[in-house]
């Protein structure tokens, strides 16, 4: 998969475009969501914050913000780019 080699921080750019199939589609979904600022291609603070996590991060952070349960209680798959809740133990 080509968003593989994209994991890490400071790849947010480079991991989207590898995931919509150009960068240019990329820069302008960054630039609507407001994470880039519009007529360049800087990011806002927003941005910056997103581009400092991991691809895991980035999952459990939207996973969190959906629901009311916290980042510990997600496991990430990275074939997915998905955080789903840890099954719970008795």
């Amino acid at each position: 998969m080509t968003t593989q080699k994209f994991m890490g921080a400071n790849n947010l750019v480079n991991r989207l475009a590898a995931q919509v199939g150009s960068r240019e589609t990329a820069i302008g979904l960054l630039r609507k969501r407001g994470h880039m600022k519009k007529g360049s291609e800087k990011l806002t603070a927003a941005g910056q914050a997103r581009d400092n996590m991991t691809a895991k991060e980035r999952a459990i952070d939207r996973a969190t913000k959906s629901s009311s349960n916290p980042a510990k209680a997600y496991t990430y798959n990275p074939k997915t780019n998905r955080a789903t809740l840890r099954a719970r133990t008795k």
